[in-house]
């Protein structure tokens, strides 16, 4: 084959379909819709686990105008999906800069840095929890009413160190301040304080108050069932996931319900063939979110088929999301 191995040529095919995306879309853009629009396709294509497609549209918007800023966030989040750190860290300390009284920025840019923290040497990763505190604070004091900002800084509140601004009691103060906004959220965050407490009665307690609490109740069924997992206990685990596609099914906004339920199941390695049949109602589902890339879906997907012999099923899979991400790292390192 000239020297190209089937697996280079397959790469090669991939990118060459990316770039012809990419010029479609220009030509496209070029035919008369506005910046706003098209920033509505790139997160419609965001959430929908289009990176490719995402990542395209971007580079047919121009370099200046009120809504840089916007585009910058938006290609954080597509780098944010696709595990590319660095790059996602770059565009939201663009967008931050570009709009710097803008709190979903700042919690963007946050969640970003504590991803590059979490890989981090040992001292690189204390200068980089400290700026992903300052974010997070910087989100949640420039829109009190922000509930992810002000959840995602209770969560750092409660895991981080004191040594870099961490507290359980920090966290309780979230927690009363999400009772004025969120009061499901803050009843979640409230279990995983008490979690941390190894107060496991009180925390059962309060994830089941949080569920009940929710005008959308499914996924929290999954992050009920997670406590049970690292408490094995694995009927009660087996009931959660249960009432999380009971649920799911009726609310048909829930669909990640599908892919966190699947999940829990695989890392907790039970029902290998209802894990598949969720992720696969995830996939199918119409409510796909940027929180469970589609792409990621099919590569897990792709994990349980051939963990259940079904090694034509599980290639299909890793074709699918190289199709929607065609540098997906995970995708191209399956099997290897």
């Amino acid at each position: 084959m000239n020297g190209y191995s089937a697996e280079r040529l397959s790469a090669f095919a991939r990118g060459a379909a990316a770039a012809l995306l990419a010029a479609a879309i220009a030509q496209g853009s070029s035919q008369g819709a506005t910046t706003a629009d098209t920033l509505a396709q790139v997160n419609q294509a965001l959430q929908s686990g289009e990176a490719d497609k995402a990542l395209a549209l971007i580079r047919t918007l121009p370099q200046g105008g009120a809504q840089i800023a916007e585009a910058k966030n938006l290609e954080c989040r597509v780098h944010y999906t696709l595990e590319q750190w660095d790059a996602a860290v770059g565009e939201c300390e663009q967008s931050v800069r570009l709009d710097p009284q803008n709190s979903i920025d700042h919690r963007w840019l946050a969640k970003a840095l504590g991803e590059k923290a979490s890989r981090a040497s040992f001292l690189s990763a204390f200068s980089l929890a400290k700026r992903v505190r300052a974010e997070f604070e910087t989100a949640a004091r420039l829109d009190p009413r922000n509930a992810e900002a002000l959840s995602d800084l209770g969560d750092f509140y409660k895991d981080a160190p004191g040594v870099v601004g961490g507290g359980l009691d920090k966290a309780q103060d979230v927690a009363a301040q999400l009772d004025k906004i969120d009061g499901s959220k803050a009843h979640l965050l409230r279990a995983r304080i008490a979690e941390a407490r190894k107060d496991y009665v009180a925390a059962e307690r309060e994830f089941k108050q949080a569920i009940a609490t929710a005008v959308h109740p499914a996924d929290l069924w999954t992050t009920l069932a997670s406590f049970y997992h690292r408490r094995e206990r694995w009927p009660e685990l087996d009931s959660a996931i249960h009432n999380c596609e009971v649920a799911a099914q009726k609310d048909k906004t829930a669909g990640v319900a599908f892919y966190d339920g699947a999940g829990v199941l695989a890392e907790s390695n039970r029902d290998p063939a209802l894990a598949v049949k969720m992720f696969e109602s995830y996939l199918a589902s119409p409510s796909k979110t940027e929180e469970a890339p589609a792409f990621d879906a099919h590569v897990r997907l792709a994990r349980l088929k051939k963990q259940l012999g079904d090694a034509a099923g599980a290639q299909h899979e890793v074709a699918s999301a190289l199709q929607l991400a065609h540098d997906y790292k995970p995708a191209l390192e399956f099997g290897h």
